[in-house]
């Protein structure tokens, strides 16, 4: 068994990135000061930054017969991602995203799934897929059915598994029994609780935090962007502040910090030593452009932790 390995399902997209000075209301057309053209999907933003900061991938997805396909898989073998499951299909071409990103750094983010929403996996094939691994990552940017479907095949493999539910969407409660550690950002763990998207106040996280893993996730790491991120597991809860850097951009920096707190628990560190991991790692990731772009290198990550006291 090689507990190290990390296995993700999940999207990948062609991001076309257009820098702006504030994110356009409806009907308001705004000018652009540049525009990029930079390899995304939230599975292969995860796979490619667990893979720059020391992690052994392998992905699942799906891509179109066209050149943006051949340049995403072409990205993520550099990197070093194991991508034998990464296939091309005739049903759509590769998924794209359109994004804005603001003079601040936040951003607005439309996606065409195209490929992605083709992936299926066979139950013999995600059991091989995940045989023998340490930590599955998953997110919704493919159909639910065969993200729920591979939760299944990872748990039966004994795989420490861990859920970004984004986009936002409602789950069940089955699906999210079958989640060890649950990733929401604010807005959407309001979702997942039937509620209006938003920011939660500080006091009632706890509460939040506790409402999903009654549903039946074992951990739940809330991600709050510049303030860290707060922790409710089995051994307690604790808020972890983010680390002060200067954002250029938010992109992926959610994926970053999942491919980190990936990395951790594959090698074998305690929970909150792996968020704070990852809250290092996303930090990084802010302050630059794009998404696989902005993947911090693992001595990227410990520099900065070694420059932040813990709290």
């Amino acid at each position: 068994m090689d507990s190290q390995r990390i296995v993700v399902v999940g999207s990948l997209n062609m991001d076309f990135v257009v820098s702006v000075e504030h994110l356009p209301a409806p009907g308001e057309t705004v000018l652009g000061s540049a525009f990029r053209m930079l390899p995304g999907g939230k599975g292969a933003n995860q796979a490619y930054a667990a893979a720059r900061l020391g992690g052994r991938v392998a992905m699942a997805g799906r891509v179109g017969y066209d050149l943006f396909g051949d340049q995403l898989k072409a990205g993520l073998a550099a990197a070093g991602v194991e991508i034998g499951e990464v296939h091309a299909t005739r049903s759509g071409p590769t998924g794209v995203a359109l994004i804005w990103v603001d003079r601040t750094g936040q951003n607005s983010i439309v996606v065409a799934s195209g490929a992605n929403a083709t992936l299926t996996l066979a139950e013999e094939a995600a059991r091989r897929l995940f045989r023998g691994a340490g930590i599955a990552l998953f997110q919704l940017e493919t159909p639910l059915a065969t993200v729920a479907a591979a939760l299944a095949a990872a748990r039966a493999e004994a795989v420490r598994t861990v859920l970004d539910p984004a986009p936002a969407q409602p789950l069940t409660s089955e699906l999210l029994g079958r989640v060890d550690v649950l990733t929401p950002n604010e807005s959407e763990a309001l979702i997942l609780l039937g509620k209006p998207p938003g920011r939660i106040p500080a006091e009632e996280r706890p509460g939040v935090a506790r409402a999903l893993r009654a549903r039946g996730c074992g951990t739940v790491i809330l991600k709050l962007g510049d303030e860290g991120c707060f922790v409710a597991g089995s051994g307690g809860e604790r808020h972890l502040p983010a680390l002060a850097v200067t954002a250029v951009d938010t992109t992926a920096a959610g994926d970053t910090f999942n491919a980190a707190l990936a990395v951790a628990l594959a090698e074998g560190e305690p929970l909150e030593a792996a968020a704070r991991f990852a809250n290092a790692a996303a930090a990084v990731s802010v302050t630059r452009a794009g998404a696989q772009s902005s993947a911090p290198s693992r001595p990227e990550v410990e520099a900065l932790l070694g420059q932040s006291p813990a709290s």
